[in-house]
């Protein structure tokens, strides 16, 4: 959810100011551009030498600095346009009462002046502080103005005393703002369902039926669900890819029975679905529970269907559910969509081609159509596959 995001953090004048590295560092962690303001006494605290080094970006802390001897000027109206978040952690009463009374006296408060983004506040001081009115009042007033707190924590504190004051974790503050992110994304508040990689059928105790498919499309597919808000459940075949897949709910299946029940189970809270793994159409009748010894004559394998997911999930569709199915054909291929379309109650099928180069199994790019129940029908160019996620979650969100 930060991945990408420009964040500028804002430093005032704590004991918890050391903490402010230890955030920076999760901000890097997540995807995020940081940038450090500080006030001139949050440097007592903690040194712009540490942050500049975890933010990999210079820390700003005076309208000019000097450079090569020459006095440059800092722009906080750049810095101010530049963020996407602006979180002041940890923002002290002095800093919140100017910020309330529009003081504008050092480079803090002039780039929180010139701000357009939205701005988080993690409040850090003495639990007599934290109670008098005074900051009762502003906290209140901040809150008028458009703006989030963070509310501080139950703790020991510097003083020794023990009470309400103590700022918020960094990983407190990191999951306040994934949260609060998610909040305004089109599938807050939505379950997602998405299936993905292949599935493997057991020939005996060592050999399988299986495909080239690695998930790498619905891992992108399920990312992209969880970035617009939603809760995300993937049910995911055996990949050999190590996918980071934090606040996903992952269910690890190898069969394509086992899929069958994950998705089964799943499916009713979902109000999106996507199929998109590559299941195996056919199973041995018979599963040797030994390895099959090599032997110089022919070997015979019947096979019977795997359980149909997509056809029985559209069976049980409601009307305020989405289904996707994914199509991958090598030839007649709009014509096989669209019959798989009609036939298994879609709202949507992903057709893969498999005679486009850099498309399909095993590649990192992709390129689809997307047809809808209604008589649309989208192509997209050949794109790496995290793109091709957000151009298909775009067309249904359409």
């Amino acid at each position: 959810m930060l991945s990408g995001k420009k964040i500028l953090l804002g430093i005032s004048a704590s004991i918890a100011a050391y903490k402010a590295a230890f955030l920076v560092r999760l901000f890097v962690k997540e995807g995020a551009e940081v940038k450090v303001v500080m006030t001139p006494a949050a440097k007592e605290f903690v040194t712009p030498l540490t942050l500049s080094t975890l933010s990999k970006n210079p820390v700003h802390s005076a309208f000019t600095q000097d450079e090569d001897d020459n006095a440059v000027w800092t722009n906080h109206v750049d810095l101010g346009l530049w963020a996407d978040l602006f979180v002041i952690a940890p923002a002290t009463s002095n800093t919140m009462a100017k910020m309330v009374s529009g003081t504008c006296d050092n480079l803090l408060l002039a780039t929180y002046m010139s701000a357009k983004c939205p701005v988080f506040l993690a409040p850090a001081m003495d639990l007599d502080m934290y109670k008098n009115p005074a900051t009762t009042n502003n906290l209140q007033a901040l809150e008028e103005m458009g703006h989030t707190i963070i509310e501080a924590k139950h703790g020991e504190l510097a003083s020794g005393l023990v009470g309400q004051g103590r700022m918020a974790e960094p990983e407190e503050i990191i999951a306040f703002l994934i949260d609060d992110l998610r909040k305004i994304q089109p599938l807050y508040g939505k379950n997602a369902l998405i299936n993905a990689g292949p599935t493997f059928e057991k020939i005996d105790a060592v050999r399988f039926i299986g495909n080239f498919s690695t998930g790498k499309m619905g891992v992108a597919l399920a990312k992209q669900a969880q970035r617009l808000g939603a809760d995300v459940t993937l049910v995911l075949g055996p990949s050999q890819i190590d996918f980071d897949l934090a606040g996903i709910n992952v269910v690890r299946v190898t069969s394509a029975e086992e899929m069958f029940e994950a998705c089964e189970a799943a499916f009713a809270d979902a109000d999106h679905t996507i199929l998109s793994a590559a299941v195996s159409d056919y199973k041995p009748k018979i599963q040797a529970q030994e390895k099959i010894k090599k032997k110089n004559a022919n070997l015979s394998i019947e096979l019977e269907p795997t359980v149909d997911i997509l056809a029985s999930l559209g069976r049980q569709k409601r009307d305020d559910q989405v289904l996707v199915g994914f199509a991958l054909e090598t030839n007649d291929e709009l014509n096989y969509a669209k019959e798989k379309l009609v036939q298994k109650n879609l709202n949507f099928i992903v057709l893969n081609s498999l005679r486009e180069k850099g498309a399909g199994f095993g590649h990192d790019t992709n390129k689809v159509t997307v047809l809808s129940n209604k008589g649309s029908q989208i192509d997209t160019g050949l794109l790496p596959k995290e793109e091709i996620a957000t151009e298909i979650w775009k067309i249904i969100l359409a």
